[in-house]
């Protein structure tokens, strides 16, 4: 794993091994983008999503947490697998777009929650697999039916950055308007296009991933009762107002995060990498066209470096701290995911904040396995929990 992170970048094609992800994210996505342009977005992008500027998330992070459940009551029954993606994509809509509710919102969050679904599926998804699939026949084809609703998110995307060039308002602290105000070190802006990729691509990252580690979080909370005893303890220590910067800073709240994300990471593997011409790793030598995949599951259950890595122990990451090749579970070197802090921090505040308003139990006390949905496992049954 050190060793395929370690080799320089420019022996590996990125591109030939991610291009089914073209027709979503865009030609500009920094998932697709190599070498020099790759750099130059990285640097765009980075600042926005670390330091203080984390900070300036918070307080809304909690309040879309707060509105989305304020529903619930004694006895409500709640499929975690449908509430944690409603957060998540509300969270990427008003924090990474900057957009308030209203009617273009709305539009937006329907078609992208209906596309996102109907790729988590097999027959779907295979459409990006096989180019031979994508013909567009009308409207009733699927290919067809897939680029009229991408047609109708990039003109509403468009429409918000037509809008936000205009308003020209240098006050706003969403990463739509940090970027687009952003230059690179020749001085030069994003385009409209370029946003428009960037944005889809930290939207499709970011939405179902962090909802289906949200979903084990809450699974594995309250499968295990002494995780929950102690979680409850440290939160119960803020007091009634909970401060987003108090909470995560909390070390058992942060090891539980860490500790699902071992156990359940993101994605089971790391950006594909193709060799350009001929490469070593610890002895092996792999030609031209190889495709590399690191796997993250199998790095995080390694016996030598987790011990009894089938079993969910928080208090493993207060203990002991592990380097970037044992622990990487947003993936590893200069392709590591970009919003990795945001998301952590994202899923610290949506527990914290559930876990102070609501008693909850699990509505069955069988275990989960784990099952796949588009390029993410999740828990099966999808976290029935009853409010109490």
């Amino acid at each position: 794993m050190a060793d395929c992170f370690a080799v320089p970048a420019k022996e590996l094609d990125f591109k030939k091994a991610t291009h089914v992800f073209q027709p979503l994210f865009g030609e500009n996505s920094i998932v697709l983008l190599e070498g020099r342009s790759h750099h130059l977005q990285r640097q765009l992008l980075m600042p926005t999503f670390h330091g203080d500027r984390l900070k300036a998330y918070g307080q809304l992070i909690c309040q879309i947490t707060q509105e989305v459940t304020r529903s619930w009551t004694a006895g409500s029954s709640i499929s975690m697998q449908q509430v944690m993606p409603d957060i998540t994509l509300q969270i990427i809509l008003q924090v990474v777009f900057g957009m308030s509710p209203g009617v273009r919102y709305q539009q937006l969050k329907e078609l992208l929650s209906s596309l996102l679904e109907d790729v988590t599926k097999p027959w779907y998804s295979s459409l990006f697999f096989f180019p031979p699939l994508q013909k567009d026949l009308g409207a009733w084809s699927p290919w067809g039916q897939f680029l009229r609703r991408r047609e109708e998110i990039d003109q509403l995307i468009y429409r918000e950055i037509y809008e936000r060039r205009l308003l020209n308002d240098g006050s706003r602290t969403d990463i739509l308007s940090l970027l687009m105000s952003a230059c690179d070190e020749d001085g030069q802006q994003m385009t409209d296009m370029e946003l428009r990729d960037q944005l889809v691509s930290l939207l499709l990252l970011g939405y179902e991933t962090t909802a289906a580690v949200l979903a084990w979080v809450f699974y594995l909370i309250h499968f295990h009762p002494e995780v929950k005893y102690r979680l409850m303890q440290e939160l119960d220590g803020l007091g009634t107002q909970l401060n987003p910067d108090d909470i995560s800073q909390l070390p058992y709240l942060t090891a539980v995060c860490q500790e699902t994300l071992r156990i359940h990471p993101i994605a089971l593997i790391c950006t594909p990498r193709m060799v350009k011409d001929t490469v070593e790793i610890a002895g092996d030598k792999f030609t031209s066209g190889t495709v590399l995949v690191p796997c993250i599951y199998l790095a995080h259950r390694r016996v030598e470096t987790y011990p009894e890595p089938e079993n969910f122990k928080p208090e493993r990451f207060i203990n002991q701290k592990f380097s970037s090749h044992e622990y990487l579970p947003f993936g590893g070197g200069y392709r590591g995911c970009i919003g990795a802090a945001f998301s952590m921090y994202e899923m610290k505040l949506v527990l914290a904040t559930i876990m102070s308003q609501f008693q909850l139990a699990l509505a069955d006390s069988h275990p989960v396995h784990p099952v796949r949905r588009g390029i993410t496992i999740v828990p099966s049954g999808g976290v029935r929990m009853v409010v109490s």
